[in-house]
């Protein structure tokens, strides 16, 4: 193989990034079935906020590289030449929470149609251990025509991006790798090792890095669902859970974690691959799936808290009117994928009261196009009775809440965010 040429499939939150800093060393074409994702990405724009236009600007180029640099495009002739496709598309759950391997599987059979011999496909997308060979490379396969560890081989090197975490972004983030045979493990491991300046973990088999990628979302899942429990516990006995936390965390060994609804596309889906596997095995898991139901519990209690709150103050609850601060997965990021926010609306609607929801981060259209409700970015001139700050955006800071509340009212805050003399409960 002579010069490397990378195709990232998927330009979303994942490939994005990583075709970006891909093209600061290597010739790169970003692949991706939606057209107006890559017009904006094509006019120096990233709708995600992941890369920084200007960031983004000083690698595009207007046609496929010859040397280092991005092209982005929705055909399939513009990925030809390259020799490793890098598969980063998305492996979400069903509303019964079962693994959709859906997008995993196209993808696999849009790269199989262009892969040649020598060529390396290596897959980031979350998936349970043996995903990669039992699913994806008999597709590579078959649309081939071509033998695997023979003619084209495989890697698996997950994801650890932080959606608007502007401090850990891909290349300060350690890397794990793996491949299909011992050389081939080598091959991916210094693709990656020469842009990830954090370096990076050649783990021995594919399956071992699928299982460790996978393990890594569900232990905070755990941990997460751990001190939610807790603050129920804590919330009966009047006793503020983060004063707790702050406490037990003067000891050496004691893990930060604190309560909060667990959404996003990593946390609150990951746990379920791995449940799913183990099923299939014969082993029914049980504290990965408590931990699951506790978290996925929380949306509801947050509301019922917030109803109980009313009812002691005498705020009506029948029609009455709340506001809703945050509808994005977590602070200062624009992503509303799996955000638990919604759970905490649908209660809260089931009690009888109208919602109105404000986000300056969250895209209007997305949010409805999602879940069917409606979202504001620009603050609502009303006067409500209650209050919810479910994400603490960086603009809720300065929100003057007499102004926005009754003069008989309740302010809840998910995130502790609140001056404690302000606020009626929270987590």
């Amino acid at each position: 193989m002579g010069q490397i040429k990378i195709a990232v499939i998927g330009l979303g939150y994942v490939g994005l990034p990583l075709a970006r800093l891909f093209a600061t060393k290597y010739p790169v074409v970003g692949f991706d079935i939606n057209q107006e994702r890559v017009s904006e990405l094509s006019s120096g724009t990233d709708s995600t906020l992941e890369v920084e236009d200007n960031v983004l600007q000083s690698v595009l180029v207007d046609e496929v590289p010859q040397s280092n640099g991005l092209f982005c495009s929705y055909s399939l002739k513009d990925v030809e030449e390259c020799n490793y496709y890098i598969i980063t598309v998305p492996t979400p759950v069903d509303k019964n929470n079962r693994p959709i391997l859906t997008p995993l599987i196209k993808a696999s059979e849009t790269v199989g149609s262009v892969l040649r011999k020598g060529d390396i496909v290596v897959y980031e997308s979350t998936v349970y251990p043996g995903a990669t060979e039992e699913d994806c490379i008999p597709v590579l396969e078959k649309v081939s025509g071509l033998k695997f560890n023979q003619d084209f081989y495989a890697g698996y090197s997950p994801e650890r991006i932080n959606p608007g975490d502007k401090l850990h972004t891909v290349e300060k983030i350690l890397k794990v790798t793996s491949g299909s045979t011992p050389e081939v493990g080598e091959k991916v491991n210094t693709l990656y090792k020469s842009v990830i300046t954090a370096g990076t973990h050649l783990a021995p088999t594919i399956k071992v890095a699928e299982a460790a990628k996978v393990i890594e979302n569900s232990q905070r899942d755990i941990n997460i669902a751990f001190v939610n429990e807790l603050a129920k516990i804590f919330n009966l006995m009047s006793i503020n859970t983060h004063d707790v936390l702050e406490a037990a965390g003067t000891k050496w060994n004691f893990l930060p974690f604190k309560p909060g609804l667990v959404g996003g596309h990593c946390i609150g889906v990951d746990p379920y691959y791995l449940a799913q596997k183990a099923q299939e095995y014969g082993y029914h898991p049980e504290i990965i799936l408590a931990g699951r139901r506790l978290n996925d519990s929380m949306g509801e209690y947050v509301a019922s808290e917030v109803v109980k709150l009313m009812i002691k103050k005498d705020v009506k609850i029948k029609d009455a009117e709340v506001l809703v601060l945050g509808i994005t997965f977590k602070e200062n990021c624009p992503d509303v994928r799996n955000t638990k926010v919604v759970d905490v609306v649908s209660a809260l609607k089931d009690f009888g009261v109208n919602v109105s929801i404000y986000d300056p981060w969250a895209d209007e259209k997305e949010v409805f196009e999602e879940y069917g409700l409606k979202s504001t970015q620009t603050i609502p001139n009303n006067k409500f009775d209650s209050l919810v700050l479910a994400v603490a955006h960086e603009e809720f800071e300065n929100i003057n809440f007499n102004s926005i509340l009754k003069e008989n009212h309740v302010i809840y805050d998910v995130k502790n965010s609140l001056n404690s003399s302000i606020k009626d409960g929270g987590l």
